[in-house]
């Protein structure tokens, strides 16, 4: 399943969002864990787009946003992990003080809840991506791709 595009109609010219599939895979907390994992992909062609891990005792949670989400599901469920998809926002906004807390804001007005988030930039970058999973990946879609306005700073 392709990813849908929106552009936004944002002041900053450009900025993208788009619902996405993430992969939470559980993986055990252990040195050169998370190594294999990527070189299993890696190997497979998959490219990895964006990267989380969280950690408890026992296992790591690595959620992340690669280029084919179906074929690293299965390739991971071949190896004896478990990977859990779900859908997410990826976001490019602009790399300046402000952008996140003006779409965290637009989001809550409309009682979208940011259930957790993830992003990164280059310091020089213009522009950050941004994962969001939101309590209703749908509604923020048709929100973000119709309304959304970045405060111009």
């Amino acid at each position: 399943m392709k990813a849908r595009r929106h552009k936004t109609s944002a002041s900053h010219k450009g900025t993208l969002m788009q619902i996405t599939k993430q992969l939470a895979v559980f993986l055990h907390n252990k040195p050169g864990t998370l190594a294999g994992m990527c070189r299993e992909l890696g190997k497979n062609r998959i490219n990895i787009h964006a990267l989380s891990v969280s950690d408890t005792v026992d296992h790591a949670v690595v959620r992340m946003v690669v280029n084919d989400p179906m074929r690293a599901s299965f390739l991971l469920g071949e190896h004896g992990v478990l990977v859990v998809e779900s859908e997410v926002l990826l976001i490019d906004l602009p790399n300046e003080p402000g952008a996140l807390s003006d779409l965290a804001d637009h989001l809550a007005e409309h009682k979208i809840n940011i259930e957790y988030a993830y992003a990164a930039a280059a310091p020089n970058s213009k522009k950050s991506a941004v994962i969001l999973r939101v309590s209703d990946a749908k509604k923020a879609a048709r929100l973000l791709g119709n309304t959304v306005r970045l405060k111009k700073k």
